[in-house]
């Protein structure tokens, strides 16, 4: 009886013996830090942080209309470049039309942009940007053409906007999709790994080990009365009084973020996701502001964003060869108000600009009387050195 009673015993034992295995390993710890799934980009915020910026960037310059004329380019002011610049479409603004341009193309649109322009008597009264799930792209031969809600389009007739062609079909863009994905996924179980950790309750603080043969250990209420009896005073700071042969109390560190090097793994993908989308890592929120790297960013990567919305539109929205469309680049780059001040004071004494031209770049509006170029004395032809009257003896 007393054998039969200890295997008992023994074999009760053995299926306790799960509850003390660790959170780690319980099926707790998968329903709280696995991430399952797939991930949109658009839910990313580190990714949707820098599509972000970059549409802000965009959307937030003047589209010019240029032309070409033997002294340089000039622009031009019409009701096409009115058009395109300030009411592109009926229910949006430039900025509005622009930021879902640039977005189609890094995100939803994998590298295309699609929109149907409207004309009316000849004139473009309308341009409708198309969701990039309403279009098709059907190769035909060398070249393609554009199912639009089943509606066959031909290239010229629609604007394509692409980025980052593909190499068997040059004229699709191919974006950034396959590349950011897996990087998504990584931030996303990173969020959700923070997140189990903060509200897991599997963290305490120290560990009490009581002796197994008290009677109240064997049941919920009765560990509970053993906390309530000997560990949970009413005022802070009081000394517990437990029995030495029970209790023994030892403090424990739990495993932490750090441990699991999550911070190191976030900074890196963020700055994988910076990489990927050409843009500074602080925009992302890994590092601080860099002037010299912001330059950088606005030389290269919005420029060819740029450049593919210029040419679209100039190709297909223009008839005179010396047209074409050009965004103000130049503002968005990072210029104190100081050193505006001194190259703006160098080229208006030099004759170079306009003391208007000076006061625009400055924001500030025209003034009469400053829209001639001037220059000061000393600023001739080096021929012309010995012509100066006070070199001569002359009055004046």
């Amino acid at each position: 009886m007393l054998s039969k009673k200890k295997r008992r015993n023994q074999g009760n034992q053995v299926r306790a013996a799960p509850e003390k295995v660790s959170f780690l390993c319980s099926p707790d710890a998968y329903e709280t830090l696995c991430c399952t799934g797939y991930t949109k980009l658009s839910q990313n915020p580190e990714i949707m942080a820098a599509v972000n910026k970059i549409a802000a960037l965009i959307s937030g310059m003047t589209l010019h209309l240029m032309s070409n004329t033997d002294n340089g380019d000039v622009r031009i002011k019409n009701e096409l470049s009115k058009k395109l610049d300030i009411t592109p479409n009926r229910f949006m603004t430039r900025k509005t039309f622009t930021a879902v341009l640039v977005r189609s193309l890094l995100l939803e649109g994998d590298g295309n942009a699609v929109v149907l322009p409207v004309y009316k008597n000849g004139m473009l009264e309308d341009l409708q940007p198309i969701p990039p799930e309403h279009c098709t792209f059907v190769p035909d031969g060398y070249g393609y053409h554009v199912l639009v809600n089943g509606v066959r389009f031909e290239p010229s007739e629609i604007l394509h906007y692409v980025l980052n062609p593909e190499p068997y079909y040059p004229w699709k863009g191919s974006g950034y999709k396959t590349t950011l994905r897996e990087v998504a996924h990584n931030l996303k179980q990173a969020a959700e790994t923070k997140k189990g950790f903060m509200e897991s309750k599997w963290k305490p603080s120290m560990i009490v080990k009581v002796d197994a043969l008290t009677d109240e250990f064997a049941s919920k209420e009765g560990r509970k009365k053993l906390l309530n009896e000997y560990i949970e005073s009413t005022d802070a700071g009081e000394p517990w009084m437990i029995p030495a042969e029970q209790f023994e109390v030892q403090e424990v560190r739990p495993l932490s973020l750090n441990d699991i090097a999550i911070e190191s793994s976030v900074r890196l993908d963020k700055r994988t996701v910076a990489a990927i989308l050409d843009v500074p890592p602080f925009v992302v929120g890994e590092g601080s502001f860099d002037a010299d790297e912001w330059n950088n960013f606005i030389s290269t990567r919005i420029r060819d964003i740029c450049n593919a919305i210029e040419q679209e539109n100039t190709k297909k929205l223009l008839i005179s060869p010396d047209w074409f469309f050009r965004f103000n680049i130049r503002s968005l780059f990072a210029y104190d108000i100081e050193k505006l001040s001194r190259v703006g004071d160098d080229n208006y004494t030099r004759g170079i600009m306009t003391g208007n031209e000076v006061r625009d770049w400055l924001g500030l509006s025209p003034k009469d009387g400053l829209d001639e170029l001037i220059i000061l004395e000393n600023y001739i032809p080096q021929g012309m050195i010995g012509d100066q009257n006070k070199l001569k003896g002359g009055d004046g």
